[in-house]
């Protein structure tokens, strides 16, 4: 079987090196390409040592003579979803794991799959941890009727709640919703957080955080605390790969690696 020939969108982020790393070292999967906001370069150099591929900042031109079999991105949302319709639309499967994609990007990029008739896969995470915990969060949200989520990460991270609490929160929310008691008076704004259906979500942005998140349901006389911890990057890319190799199986949009995974 080839290679699946892969571009990589955000190729020089902090995730999209770990990316074009992933691809080097996995025997099914060949770089063909990247994309970066400000190339310094016209070439990208491999870090296996291998070679080089394309730089550039337009995505449009690298599709056509990269020949691409698939798009990879970690970009950021406006950026993610002009990139994922110009590849959807010429029929090239789409993956991603930017955060903050709005209802409307959503529905965009399932459209634009539909049309080009092949597959978009959109993961607010691909820890298969954090897959994990929200199917534990989704099984036991109907057990409570309070429930927080908190969430870290490092300081430069552009958006608040991370994509993952914001799954979270709409997953343990699905078909329910939460009590949550606003304070009389909120002597800090903010304070008290965000809210979905009841749900309360905080973020926390603090140097040296990769990602947390905790899921903490209340109950009388009880809490139940669910928990993950993003240790290193290179924990993404097993799910990153699978979602490669899968995206080219499915036709329009499917959210969340677990919908791939069966979990």
């Amino acid at each position: 079987m080839a290679a699946m020939r892969t571009l990589v969108h955000g190729v020089t982020g902090r995730m999209g090196q770990e990316v074009i790393k992933a691809l080097c070292a996995a025997p099914d999967m060949a770089p063909v390409g990247g994309v970066c906001r400000n190339p310094a370069h016209p070439t990208l150099a491999l870090p296996d040592g291998s070679g080089s591929v394309p730089l550039a900042s337009d995505i449009a031109g690298l599709l056509s003579s990269a020949h691409p079999g698939a798009v990879v991105d970690f970009s950021n949302a406006e950026a993610c979803v002009k990139a994922g319709l110009q590849t959807l639309k010429a029929s090239i499967p789409f993956v991603t794991g930017t955060s903050g994609l709005s209802e409307k990007g959503l529905e965009l990029l399932d459209s634009a799959a539909l049309e080009g008739g092949v597959g978009v896969v959109v993961a607010p995470n691909f820890a298969l941890g954090a897959v994990i915990l929200m199917s534990l969060a989704k099984k036991a949200a109907p057990f409570f009727d309070y429930v927080d989520i908190i969430e870290a990460h490092h300081e430069q991270k552009i958006d608040a709640p991370s994509g993952t609490a914001l799954a979270l929160a709409r997953a343990v929310s699905d078909g329910k919703s939460f009590t949550h008691r606003d304070p009389e008076r909120e002597t800090l704004a903010g304070t008290a957080g965000g809210r979905h259906k009841g749900v309360g979500v905080h973020s926390i942005r603090q140097p040296g955080r990769s990602a947390h998140h905790d899921v903490i349901f209340g109950a009388p006389g009880q809490t139940l605390t669910l928990s993950h911890d993003t240790l290193s990057r290179d924990c993404y890319m097993p799910g990153v790969l699978h979602a490669l190799r899968q995206v080219v199986n499915i036709k329009g949009l499917v959210l969340g690696l677990d919908k791939i995974l069966g979990v």
